[in-house]
């Protein structure tokens, strides 16, 4: 049968009951905290249930806030999003700078890897439910996007399984191990589909699609800093690196490539514009991420054919144009060896 536990305060002497209820949070909820402000005592009833990899938590509890602080994102895919879904009460989410407000009829989800807080300003009666991160990233869903925000429930796909959840839920506790796995993934791809719904997002393409987009411009607002390295991309973007270079598989040019080539055309745009001849090579190079002049020499040569300072010269002495000339264009465009690691694209 599935995993079918209950925790209440009432079976607790009243001085007893606020440091148990804070212990029961902080082990069902991988450490989080809990502050129930000035209380003398605290009631709450907490009814646990798995199915599958997903797990309910019917939570009934006085007015209390939890909090996650200062948690390194992961960049592995692995760990839970969380969804919270009022049956009595309501609920405000705080994460990444988003506020949600949730109440009876709706839901709103969040990243249990990241920094939230989440405050239930009167009594509640609300249904928590974990899910795996790992299988709602697969196929592009944006998820960065939708964290800390109020998903819905009054129609369509987030109302389907906003029911959904609920239903499931109740009748857990009558189910077989082999069903109430298969109603998990159900949920799972249910919560998916509002997902998707919620962004506008349908077709496979155009979420992976859509996902590339927001790569690219990721790399092209912080192509300047020499720490940009796949795994700072991978924390920024709520996904896994596997995923990010599953987003590239169908291109010639892996991810760090493409930030080495977006560099040199950097480069060879300032190396050849008169407005900055007055500035040094390296100068240059360090201003586009590069860490080492001797490096950026020394790509630059193999994908250019040529010195930087030749090619400034060349450019400036009006042989070929500034813009890409295309001799280099092409060369620039060229795949990058498996294995190979240049400057100012870490690995991590």
């Amino acid at each position: 049968m599935p995993i079918n536990r209950i925790l209440t305060t009432r079976e607790l002497a009243p001085r007893k009951r606020s440091v148990a209820w804070c212990d029961w949070i902080a082990t069902l909820f991988d450490g989080l905290q809990s502050d129930l402000g000035e209380r003398a005592t605290f009631d709450g009833r907490l009814r646990t249930v798995q199915a599958g990899d997903v797990r309910f938590t019917r939570l009934e509890a006085d007015r209390h806030r939890v909090i996650r602080q200062d948690t390194p994102p992961r960049d592995d895919g692995t760990g839970f999003l969380k969804i919270v879904a009022p049956w009595e009460g309501s609920a405000a989410i705080e994460q990444g700078g988003r506020r949600a407000w949730v109440q009876p009829g709706g839901w709103a989800i969040y990243d249990t890897t990241e920094s939230y807080e989440v405050v239930n300003p009167t009594p509640t009666d609300h249904l928590i439910v974990m899910l795996p991160k790992g299988p709602l990233l697969a196929g592009g869903l944006p998820l960065g996007a939708l964290m800390g925000q109020n998903v819905g429930g009054a129609s369509g796909m987030s109302r389907i399984a906003l029911e959904a959840m609920r239903n499931t839920f109740e009748e857990l506790p009558r189910m077989t191990p082999t069903s109430s796995g298969r109603a998990g993934d159900l949920i799972l791809e249910m919560v998916r589909l509002a997902l998707l719904e919620r962004v506008g997002e349908h077709p496979p393409a155009n979420q992976m699609a859509a996902f590339k987009r927001r790569i690219r411009e990721f790399i092209a607002q912080r192509l300047r800093d020499p720490h940009l390295s796949i795994g700072g991309i991978a924390a920024a973007l709520h996904c896994s690196k596997r995923h990010l270079h599953n987003a590239f598989a169908d291109e010639d040019l892996t991810i760090a490539h493409y930030i080495l080539r977006a560099r040199l055309e950097a480069c060879m745009r300032d190396l050849g514009s008169p407005v900055h001849a007055g500035r040094t090579v390296t100068d240059i190079a360090l201003s586009w991420g590069f860490n080492s002049a001797a490096h950026f020499s020394r790509v630059f040569h193999e994908h250019v054919g040529s010195s930087p300072s030749d090619f400034r010269r060349a450019c400036l002495a009006g042989l070929r144009g500034p813009d890409r000339p295309a001799a280099a264009a092409a060369a620039a465009t060229e795949p990058m060896p498996a294995g190979d690691r240049h400057p100012g694209v870490a690995a991590g």
